[in-house]
């Protein structure tokens, strides 16, 4: 099983799909970053929120200026407070609202749904354009064309077969991540990591997705 942590630093330039997720991105009027504050990968969230807002940034200034709300997940398991409050401190100097919540227990969940629901409502809508560029893939592309990699520790899963894929997988919808897991044996790639040796906790990547790895 694979758990999404959200784009990698890079994706402004076209790392795996970083331009096609962008472009998803910029359909919306009000993001959110959801910070781990657990500490159980050893992440810097301030640091991770400054990675991706670099990244809106270099995309597009319309988009990183939109209105942005910080959410502080994993409360329930941070045994440090010296995190919370570099994420209160940082909220605090961009001047935003934050949030702090556990998806496990629900702290704080209805009172950030409700939050977001109002300031939807505020929000003025605007006309969403889309330029994506249309992709044709010929005969000559193998339907397995993808190549795995180690650097670091780091699965890193690449080629047009595993971008292809991405682009077809909602991750908030479990259907469609049971199709990426179904997808993953089939191309052989699940089986290609276990003989490279991979244990549950390490990091996979896929386009532009981090991953975390399960059995």
């Amino acid at each position: 099983m694979l758990i999404f942590h959200g784009i990698i630093e890079g994706a402004s330039s076209g790392v795996g799909l970083g331009i096609q997720f962008l472009r998803h991105v910029e359909r919306t009027r009000l993001l959110l970053h959801f910070l781990d504050v657990s500490a159980s990968e050893g992440r810097n969230p301030v640091e991770d929120f400054y990675i991706i807002n670099q990244e809106l940034k270099k995309y597009s200034e319309k988009l990183w200026s939109r209105k942005q709300i910080i959410v502080a997940n994993k409360v329930d398991a941070c045994g440090n407070e010296e995190i919370i409050e570099q994420v209160e401190n940082l909220a605090k100097k961009e001047n935003l609202e934050l949030f702090k919540i556990s998806a496990i227990t629900g702290q704080g969940v209805e009172e950030l749904i409700d939050f977001v629901t109002e300031t939807l409502k505020q929000l003025p809508k605007e006309e969403l354009t889309e330029s994506e560029e249309k992709v044709v893939y010929t005969l000559e592309e193998k339907e397995n064309d993808w190549t795995i990699k180690q650097e670091d520790g780091v699965f890193i899963v690449s080629g047009k077969a595993v971008e292809r894929l991405m682009g077809r997988v909602n991750i908030e919808d479990n259907e469609s991540m049971y199709y990426l897991q179904k997808s993953l044996k089939n191309m052989g790639i699940d089986e290609k990591l276990k003989e490279m040796g991979i244990k549950m906790g390490d990091t996979v990547i896929l386009a532009d997705w981090e991953l975390e790895w399960y059995e």
